[in-house]
């Protein structure tokens, strides 16, 4: 088991930049994939990003390609996601995530509590 600790979120206007971080503890940290889901009010919890992992690259809902970049320091037990020309709908409580397999909504094993980010238009 990991514990995941998000921050970073908050309230911005659109077009603006955010990154989230999500600290790792536990046990074995670096066998885990690791990525990040959101949920809007009235909608599920769905996928945003995974970070490279084992020989998979990192991978991007198609909402957030090219607006979006995951990254992993596994010196540091860390996941970022710098967010870039943030639009309304990316309004959501975003969730870091990890697996100790591909990561999926079906195959996540710790949630963090999530960070809230909110972007006005």
């Amino acid at each position: 088991q990991v514990q995941l600790v998000e921050s970073g979120g908050g309230l911005v206007q659109a077009g603006d930049s955010l990154r989230l971080s999500c600290v790792a503890s536990g046990r074995a940290v670096s066998s885990y994939a690791m990525g990040w889901f959101r949920q809007s009010p009235g909608k599920e919890r769905e996928f945003v990003a995974r970070s490279a992992w084992v020989f998979a690259s990192s991978y991007y809902a198609d909402s957030v390609k090219g607006r979006c970049t995951i990254s992993r320091d596994y010196a540091k037990n860390t996941v970022y996601l710098q967010m870039n020309r943030l639009k309304p709908e990316d309004t959501a409580v975003y969730y870091c995530a990890a697996a100790l397999r591909e990561l999926t909504l079906a195959t996540v094993n710790n949630w963090g509590q999530g960070t809230q980010v909110t972007v006005s238009s």
